[in-house]
């Protein structure tokens, strides 16, 4: 009797030991996640000047995985930065049906953050205007757009973050490239057409793969959105899933694609806006005129 209680005993140690043991594996794997993330981040402000001492930073956060984790990054190093800077949460209260209007506030309450809620009814707009069978992106993203855009100019923000990763830009890459005829994608920092707003977007380093995880882990209140979430063959789902077979048949794929976006060689394309092509023959000449002939130099030499 004995023997089998120390036997159970023995087991239960054992299983402790092990439980502990993963709990501290785990615990180390989201330190490195959320220290890679604070790092991927950190670069992409320094790489693109994003910001600066005395910025005021809107921060719009949409209850989706990639906005939370932006500004929860963001406040991270907000602590840490050797320059000061202020945060302000802004969600856009859209007025989708069913949308938990108590989620963020309550939210955004316990951790202590500044924020607004700008509530503007797009989304009955978007349905209206859009026709039967299309998709509602394009004209709900203007919409969101100019709302928050103009609210950043109410509230005094210099800058506005939103909340697009790498694989986001990827997508719009190629989104442009099959359907809009145009070499561009999501730029890391933007100044508006009007000229009034500096957008950024800090995740642009980051792996979607790793803010979901982020995300997960963080137990963060997610939103799901209504409106272009539960829509039929977008193309941007399409693209996403033709990157997502690409990565997974040969990984490092996405990495290499993302360093060609920042990589451009303009001579090696078409663009006759970005290159001189009519001006190479004066080009050539100029470098013939300047060129050593080094066949002259030994003849005089001798």
């Amino acid at each position: 009797m004995q023997q089998a209680s120390d036997s159970l005993d023995n087991r239960l140690s054992g299983a402790a030991d092990g439980n502990a043991e993963a709990s501290a594996r785990a615990k180390r794997e989201f330190n490195k996640l959320q220290k890679r993330l604070r790092r991927q981040v950190g670069n992409a402000i320094i790489d693109y000047g994003m910001i600066h001492d005395g910025d005021k930073v809107m921060v719009c956060l949409s209850g989706g995985k990639d906005s939370y984790t932006m500004l929860e990054i963001l406040l991270n190093l907000q602590r840490n930065a050797p320059v000061s800077f202020e945060l302000v949460a802004v969600n856009l209260d859209q007025k989708q049906p069913g949308f938990p209007e108590h989620v963020l506030p309550e939210y955004l309450d316990a951790k202590g953050v500044n924020y607004h809620i700008l509530e503007r009814d797009t989304y009955s707009v978007v349905k209206e205007k859009t026709p039967e069978g299309k998709t509602t992106c394009a004209l709900c993203s203007r919409l969101r757009r100019g709302s928050l855009y103009g609210f950043a100019e109410e509230i005094g923000a210099n800058k506005v973050a939103l909340g697009h990763h790498r694989e986001d830009i990827l997508e719009t890459l190629f989104l442009n490239m099959f359907f809009g005829g145009s070499l561009k994608a999501m730029p890391p920092k933007l100044l508006s057409d009007d000229g009034k707003n500096m957008v950024i977007r800090p995740l642009a380093y980051c792996r979607e793969a790793d803010i979901a995880e982020f995300s997960r882990q963080m137990a963060f209140p997610i939103i799901p959105c209504n409106l272009c979430g539960s829509q039929p063959n977008l193309q941007r789902q399409n693209v996403k899933e033709m990157l997502a077979e690409w990565e997974a048949k040969y990984p490092g794929r996405l990495e290499t694609m993302f360093k060609a976006v920042t990589n451009v060689a303009p001579s090696q394309l078409a663009d006759r806006e970005l290159f001189d092509f009519e001006g190479l023959e004066a080009k050539q000449q100029r470098l013939q005129e300047t060129r050593i002939d080094a066949f002259d130099l030994l003849a005089r030499e001798a």
